[in-house]
């Protein structure tokens, strides 16, 4: 496949494209993916790493314009800022692009209440924006639940301790599209202190398509014109996102940025690892002093970590929808 990554034009370079007569033999629609990425200055660049190899790995023979944004209101540090500058798109051109699939992330929460963000008015927007002017559009963990505050007033509900760790989610239906050709059972990486539950989803018309006893609601639906998907999970993670969290999470409690310890990933490392992880945990809380972090040793993960598979289904099946949208239109267009 060719995935462009021009920020001013939507058409790729000669060098990216395939021969037109390849393109058309393997019928497969052009299309315009869009990321906004608000995760934290620690995330941004692997959050872009993540998602751009779901969709380059679920892309076929696609040619796949894909796009960075950022909403400008998401605090950033200066270098943050550089790269965005550097290679983001300006929010204002989305509607230019004419986006087909649009992926939005969630920033890390500092207000009470998500209204009170700095970014809710922003995010409303696209929000609303996406439903008239996307195919469809994916809400990625905090994402979800801000669209959902915004769309149905459904709140989302604290967790009395962290959801972090590797789930078996287990299809909630039979009959849909994203779901085609996966297990009927799936691990996907969860990282959260809040949720939104399926009673209430359920109760404003939302459709369950994945679910955990032990995480609850994975993935979730609703058409709103677009076809939005929500993620209450990160199936975009690769083997060492929770790693990276867990250690952060661990750092902040040593320097007193944080007043509760961190529970280790639940089936995420492998036992000897977690012996290691609880003999730390009483050190820390007995000694507490940054530089302590420093002096863990190597962390093992369990083999059963996921690899990706999974999320490149469901990838594979988003596409695979806007493709066929995007066929739809253009023949109804030749025909008139």
């Amino acid at each position: 496949m060719a995935l462009s990554f021009d920020k001013q034009r939507p058409i790729p370079s000669p060098a990216l494209a395939p021969a037109q007569s390849e393109f058309e033999r393997a019928g497969d629609a052009e299309l315009t993916i869009a990321l906004v990425n608000n995760m934290p200055d620690s995330a941004l660049k692997a959050t872009e790493r993540q998602f751009m190899r779901l969709v380059q790995g679920a892309a076929g023979k696609r040619i796949v314009h894909f796009h960075y944004f950022a909403l400008p209101s998401v605090r950033r540090s200066k270098l943050a800022k550089e790269h965005i500058d550097k290679e983001y798109t300006d929010i204002s051109e989305l509607d230019r692009l004419h986006i087909d699939g649009l992926i939005v992330t969630g920033a890390e929460p500092i207000a009470p209440r998500l209204p009170q963000e700095r970014y809710w008015r922003e995010f409303t927007g696209l929000l609303d924006w996406a439903r008239t002017n996307t195919r469809s559009a994916i809400w990625s963990c905090l994402a979800a639940h801000a669209a959902v505050l915004h769309l149905d007033g459904i709140e989302r509900q604290r967790l009395t301790q962290k959801c972090s760790g590797i789930f078996d989610c287990t299809r909630a239906t039979s009959h849909d599209w994203l779901l085609d050709d996966l297990p009927a059972s799936i691990r996907v990486s969860h990282s959260r202190l809040n949720e939104v539950r399926e009673n209430d989803l359920v109760a404003r018309g939302y459709r369950i398509l994945t679910r955990s006893n032990e995480a609850g609601v994975d993935i979730f639906a609703r058409d709103f014109g677009s076809r939005f998907i929500f993620l209450q999970g990160h199936p975009e993670y690769d083997a060492l996102s929770l790693q990276r969290e867990y250690m952060r999470d661990i750092a902040r409690y040593l320097a007193d940025e944080r007043d509760t310890y961190p529970a280790i990933p639940a089936c995420y490392f492998d036992a000897t690892t977690e012996d290691i992880l609880v003999n730390f945990e009483r050190r820390a809380r007995s000694e507490r002093r940054g530089d302590l972090a420093a002096e863990l040793p190597g962390l093992t993960l369990r083999p059963s970590v996921p690899a990706g598979g999974a999320a490149t289904t469901i990838f594979r099946n988003w596409l695979d929808y806007l493709s066929v949208d995007v066929r739809a239109i253009s023949s109804e267009a030749v025909r008139k």
